[in-house]
């Protein structure tokens, strides 16, 4: 198995029994940067460049900008000679589990210097403000966005709907019959009786973390525990439970403890967990996160509950019960 630079531990439904799994790998391989709750598990890590070590593009947050632009941004720092970029790791591990299956054409395309620039400086000659191989200054390529640090600005936003569209009227589709025939489902699930239905547990995120990467950095730790449950005051008073103390998430998979944080803003009947903690066990290196370890939410996820729809683990809205965790009752 490989792992690039993610935590599926932390991540995925049911952490622990993929924890288990993870343990009787014959072997295990991480791109990655740090020991953490995954790549423990790793027979080797190959830790690559860093952000300021390499060069960047930007390809997803174009899509949510208001104008077209293009902007090409340099390493700030040389990497050492035996560094390696993940690309280029990715390449030599492919040249080296090779057993014949590739062409002498495309292995030599893979030992040429093909790499991320040179795709870059394709795309962006062939694309809709390139002018292919032609030398016209006005084109843009690699060489330009070079020479613009800053950036350049393209122009505004042109419409592309109905060149992508591939519906049957050319139109948007605001309700397909697979979510109008789901209704039913929703319908029934809302009118449960609530007396018999259990506490709905949610995630959110926060402002200093992204996920469980940002919590090994000691500026971005400080302050209160932001791994608590929260909680709406009508539920903890209905359950015997206070504000601050210590209680306990059950599931069907597990359970864990977090401390409740009392808040109105809570829909009643829904209680609150951030995704990305749980930095307890052992055989990390995350001196830093161990030192505030909090709870994992996937460890009380179920791996077996799916969303009918569209076929995804639910990661959001898992029934749970709420008890102190000094186990005294009420």
């Amino acid at each position: 198995m490989m792992t690039v630079a993610g935590n599926p531990v932390l991540s995925t439904p049911n952490g622990v029994q993929l924890e288990r799994a993870l343990a009787d790998l014959d072997f295990m391989v991480s791109i990655d940067y740090y020991l953490n709750e995954t790549t423990r598990h790793a027979n080797i890590i190959l830790p690559p460049t860093s952000a300021l070590e390499h060069d960047h593009y930007d390809l997803v947050f174009n899509l949510l900008a208001v104008r077209n632009t293009a902007k090409y941004s340099p390493p700030l720092f040389d990497p050492g000679p035996d560094a390696r970029h993940d690309w280029q790791i990715l390449a030599e591990l492919h040249r080296r589990l090779d057993r014949g299956q590739l062409t002498a054409l495309w292995k030599r395309r893979l030992r040429s210097k093909l790499g991320p620039r040179r795709i870059l400086d394709l795309g962006l000659r062939f694309g809709p403000h390139g002018t292919g191989l032609r030398p016209v200054a006005s084109g843009l390529t690699l060489k330009r966005l070079e020479k613009n640090p800053h950036g350049l600005d393209l122009g505004p936003l042109e419409p592309c709907l109905p060149e992508r569209l591939r519906t049957s009227e050319r139109r948007i589709e605001l309700a397909p019959q697979a979510f109008v025939d789901d209704l039913l489902r929703l319908r029934q699930e809302r009118n449960k009786d609530p007396a018999s239905a259990s506490l709905m547990l949610i995630g959110r995120r926060q402002i200093r973390s992204n996920n469980s990467w940002m919590h090994n950095f000691r500026r971005l730790m400080g302050g209160k525990d932001r791994c608590t449950l929260l909680m709406h005051p009508d539920d903890a008073s209905d359950l015997g439970l206070e504000g601050s103390q210590r209680v306990v998430v059950i599931s069907r998979t597990g359970r864990i403890a977090a401390r409740l944080q009392l808040s109105e803003e809570m829909m009643r009947g829904v209680v609150s967990l951030p995704h990305g903690w749980g930095h307890h066990r052992d055989g990390t290196r995350l001196a830093t996160a161990e030192q505030h370890p909090g709870a994992s939410l996937n460890d009380v996820t179920d791996e077996q509950l799916v969303d009918p729809l569209c076929g995804n683990a639910v990661l959001s809205g898992l029934p749970v019960r709420i008890e102190r965790a000094d186990g005294r009752r009420r």
